[in-house]
């Protein structure tokens, strides 16, 4: 089992980022992940760099696996784009790159004018768009007309010093079926862990054992670390518009931000998972150890300063965690 740790763009500026990520590899973490936004959740206390760049910087200082967590080549980037950039990113890090893949949000895709399509449209690309990144990470020169998307002797001329490894976000059986079928692994967010098993995981295995892939499986869970209510709306400072009505439909972070900041605190903070102690944040991730058996673990703290939570989980909570891993 491995252990990785979340860079949250939509929080830290890339320059604090790439310093965060090797800290996080100094820290004992085997990979390290970025999130892939165009909109931050709100506009006063946020960032927004572009991953790609930020990949290339911390393949450049770290040794540790890096991985999208996640990009949607669906909408703003064609998908021989993305291709593009996850065989340059897999070079330059010597081969540990993941491209992690979802179906998006419309923060991402209405600032820039496209409409974002509903679940049917978004699954439908999502199938054309694997079959090319697939087919170009696997060298091939691409003739593709699809419904969505059209490639005319696509290639890439710098390809990935191997077949680079594609994982699929899903939250739900169907999604999680698909997975198992077009994609190497799933990336899926625990909050019940038995929920997530049979709704989830269960699905995704099956139908990757059926179609002879891999079935790499990364599990993810947010942690608030505070010792109380206004430490943690202040940790939660930068997402705290993720959990706001219409998030589904907004393009403005200031409209986001001000429908959070006008609810109830605790009714944010309430869907989150909220530690106040060491032993807390190792009991959040526990389970996703001892229950599921993940392939990959990924930890993401929302705190008021992330280096002393990096030491802190150095020094107490990735020993611990791994001492729970079954040999």
């Amino acid at each position: 089992m491995k252990f990785a740790w979340l860079c949250s763009h939509e929080s830290y500026q890339p320059e604090v980022l790439v310093d965060q990520a090797v800290r996080a590899e100094e820290a004992g973490f085997d990979m390290i992940l970025g999130s892939d936004h165009f909109h931050p959740w709100v506009d006063d206390n946020c960032a927004s760099g572009f991953v790609w760049s930020w990949l290339g910087a911390v393949a450049a200082r770290t040794d540790a696996e890096l991985a999208t967590s996640v990009t949607c080549p669906l909408y703003h980037y064609h998908p021989a784009l993305v291709a593009q950039a996850a065989a340059t990113v897999d070079r330059l890090s010597g081969g540990k790159f993941v491209l992690g893949v979802g179906t998006g949000e419309n923060i991402n895709e209405g600032p820039m004018g496209f409409r974002f399509g509903d679940y049917r449209e978004r699954i439908r690309r999502m199938r054309e768009a694997l079959e090319i990144m697939h087919r170009l990470l696997e060298g091939e020169k691409l003739d593709f007309s699809g419904d969505w998307y059209t490639t005319d002797k696509a290639k890439l001329y710098s390809p990935p010093p191997r077949k680079t490894p594609i994982w699929m976000a899903a939250g739900g059986p169907q999604s999680a079926t698909f997975a198992g079928r077009r994609s190497d692994g799933l990336i899926t967010s625990v909050k019940d862990p038995a929920d997530t098993i049979e709704r989830v995981i269960g699905p995704f295995r099956a139908s990757a054992e059926k179609w002879g892939r891999s079935g790499t499986l990364m599990t993810t869970r947010w942690c608030v670390l505070a010792a109380d209510e206004s430490e943690a709306w202040e940790a939660l400072g930068s997402m705290r518009g993720l959990r706001a009505p219409g998030r589904l439909e907004a393009v403005d972070p200031k409209v986001l931000r001000e429908r959070a900041d006008s609810m109830d605190r605790a009714e944010i903070l309430g869907k989150y998972t909220l530690a106040a102690t060491v032993e807390d944040v190792i009991e959040v991730y526990r389970p996703l150890v001892t229950e599921i058996s993940a392939d990959y673990v990924a930890i993401q703290i929302a705190s008021t300063n992330p280096d002393r939570t990096l030491e802190m989980v150095e020094k107490e909570v990735l020993p611990e965690l791994r001492a729970l891993v079954t040999p």
